[in-house]
């Protein structure tokens, strides 16, 4: 049975008299991506041979505050090696390629050649095949081999059957990773990852992502993890912001969950890292998102660019492959030089895309920042026009 319907008095209506409820658009948070704001210089400066980029992971030691994506075109154990060569560290998908086929290259070949029509039928068909214990324990076996620790990843769904096989066969970091993390997830048709149980019951450190907001990573840094990875679409593969409409600007997402990390730590006495995971492309991007906040960064598409890189200049998104609802497409970002030149230069663009790691301790040279610490508290300014300010002859202007 339908209410009667109520006639507002006209004089109501046209005088103003009528008390305008709120809608949801009248308080909309202002956020920021890495095109909304720029650094700030202060009143020091610092000798960049004296800038300090030394940082861990899980008890690691890293040269380089640079984790690779557990993206299949992006990490294998051969490019677990050449990172840790450089003082970084490459993530292994436990639900790719690599612990699927017994020939991985040929299938990301599979993918490289594909054309535009045929590529998702492609992801779907080769994302088909079973994950096999075996390829598990020889995929960490190589990458000790080759000289790196083993850092793996898998999806909650995946993570409670794959967490201690990995951990048993030597696996030294596992990371729990998903499209949104959150301390409290509601499943009526299965029994949900206790995360809290799981951390208890590994002998090995574990990480947690993705998530964008202060209340999610507190309630996350409870749970035991060692780090939260921050991030929801940003990556140059994703299309998760176009499919499901969700995502946060990644600098707000960054001070967000860096804000619950100190808080955290506040009230325990436990840091909690926080790694910035995707949307950076260049060195500004790089030395903004540890302004922002975070402790470490994970890199895809730049990465994916290196000779090194597994998926032969391709990249492709985590859910690229799902048969039902894609949110991640092949894109072709090109073959333009080793790991080492894009990270460590010498760069041969102007555009900040390669040499990042130089580019970062230059930054914080001019800013005064000595260490990735001292890098968190530099000034932010919301500046989003400072990109093109002065620029009109690089874009080809007349005046």
């Amino acid at each position: 049975m339908t209410s009667p319907s109520v006639a507002f008095p006209a004089e109501d209506l046209a005088g103003g008299g009528l008390r305008r409820r709120p809608a949801k658009t009248d308080f909309l948070r202002p956020t920021y991506g890495f095109d909304d704001v720029s650094l700030a210089p202060g009143v020091a400066t610092i000798d960049p041979a004296d800038v300090e980029l030394n940082t861990s992971f899980g008890g690691f030691k890293l040269k380089m505050p640079i984790l690779a994506a557990a993206m299949d075109a992006v990490v294998d154990p051969r490019m677990c090696g050449a990172l840790a060569r450089v003082g970084a560290l490459g993530v292994l998908n436990l639900e790719g390629l690599q612990t699927r086929h017994d020939d991985p290259a040929a299938t990301l070949q599979r993918i490289s050649d594909a054309n535009d029509a045929d590529v998702q039928q492609a992801l779907a068909d080769v994302y088909g095949a079973p994950i096999r214990e075996e390829l598990i324990a020889l995929r960490i076996r190589q990458i000790h081999e080759l000289g790196s620790p083993a850092v793996v990843a898998a999806t909650p769904a995946a993570a409670r059957s794959l967490g201690t096989f990995a951990a048993d066969n030597g696996a030294d970091i596992f990371v729990v990773q998903s499209q949104v993390s959150s301390p409290r997830h509601i499943a009526a048709g299965y029994e949900p990852l206790s995360l809290f149980e799981f951390c208890a019951s590994l002998p090995i450190p574990v990480a947690v992502g993705n998530t964008t907001s202060y209340e999610a990573a507190l309630g996350l840094m409870g749970q035991g993890v060692a780090a939260v990875f921050v991030g929801v679409g940003p990556g140059s593969a994703c299309t998760t912001r176009e499919v499901l409409g969700i995502g946060v600007p990644q600098v707000s997402a960054i001070a967000d969950v860096a804000a619950a990390r100190d808080e955290y730590f506040d009230r325990t006495g436990r840091y909690i890292q926080v790694v910035a995971d995707g949307g950076m492309r260049r060195g500004g991007e790089l030395a903004k998102a540890i302004a922002a906040g975070a402790d470490l960064l994970m890199l895809g598409s730049p990465l994916a660019r290196s000779s090194e890189a597994p998926g032969q200049g391709t990249h492709w998104g985590m859910a690229a492959s799902s048969p039902t609802l894609p949110r991640g497409t092949r894109i072709k970002v090109g073959t333009v030089g080793s790991l080492e030149r894009i990270l460590l230069g010498p760069a041969t663009v102007t555009d900040g895309s390669e040499n990042l790691i130089g580019a970062l301790r230059q930054s914080m040279a001019a800013l005064g920042a000595r260490t990735i610490r001292d890098m968190q508290r530099v000034e932010m300014i919301y500046a989003p026009a400072i990109g093109g300010e002065g620029k009109s002859w690089q874009r080809g202007a007349t005046r």
